[in-house]
């Protein structure tokens, strides 16, 4: 099994925090912000790397935080963007990795700004179990909140039947994070949603698509989740990871 943290936006709404030094590597709780993603992978029962993907801007930083880790190595790859002009998008950086790095084993796909108090375990064993693609799901609780996201409907075994990336009228506060896993024999498929030319952003639009055309169950975090991407969202995390890493 491979893990692939995807890590090559440019921030913009975190300047001036971010234009010289990374998102993920903001410091939260005493540690950049990337190492409690780590914290989640590195217990995952066979695991046996973990890839960065980020741009030509930040590989420098994120390659000296690799090199100075303690831990299992991290493998920084540099998608060749230098601005939102050019970027890759997320799905465009995995199937970049994927090819790159000749990938043919099931795969974790991360967010590197994604952080969550509770352990993902569970996501492994429910994709071993189904062997189909399982996207982790969180319970936002604010039905006001669903446009910034997705949502999502299951059927009473947990198979999506309904996606939406940013609804106008959600249906329920369920929605995906930037959390999967995509078993070995379904990573061909994101080449072919490449190869059609669709939206290489947003990893969740890959989940839309995929849905429809394999079985893709859920799996729902436990814990509390966010989502940093404006300076409240940051700040929101630092106080809640402060206080995890008192104790």
């Amino acid at each position: 099994m491979k893990a692939l943290i995807l890590a090559a936006g440019y921030a913009t709404r975190l300047y001036p925090l971010t234009e010289t030094t990374p998102k993920h590597l903001l410091e939260i709780g005493g540690r950049p912000m990337i190492d409690w993603v780590l914290e989640r992978l590195d217990p995952l029962d066979g695991l046996d790397a973990v890839y960065l993907a980020t741009n030509a801007k930040f590989a420098p930083a994120f390659a000296a935080w690799a090199a100075a880790r303690e831990g299992g190595q991290v493998v920084v790859i540099d998608d060749g963007t230098t601005s939102e002009d050019d970027r890759l998008g997320a799905i465009g950086d995995i199937g970049l990795v994927l090819d790159r790095e000749a990938i043919d084993d099931d795969l974790i796909v991360v967010a590197g700004d994604n952080l969550f108090t509770g352990r993902i375990e569970g996501l492994v064993d429910e994709g071993r179990r189904r062997e189909r693609p399982v996207l982790a799901v969180y319970d936002v609780g604010d039905p006001e909140l669903m446009s910034q996201f997705n949502t999502v409907e299951t059927d009473t075994d947990g198979r999506i039947t309904y996606f939406e990336e940013k609804p106008e009228r959600a249906r329920s506060t369920l929605a995906g994070i930037a959390l999967y896993w995509y078993p070995r024999e379904v990573l061909p498929l994101i080449h072919t949603y490449l190869g059609e030319a669709n939206n290489p952003d947003q990893p969740g639009r890959l989940v839309e698509w995929l849905y429809t055309r394999t079985p893709v169950y859920t799996w729902e975090l436990r814990g509390k989740w966010y989502d940093i991407g404006t300076p409240e969202q940051l700040e929101a995390a630092r106080v809640e990871f402060d206080t995890h890493a008192a104790h």
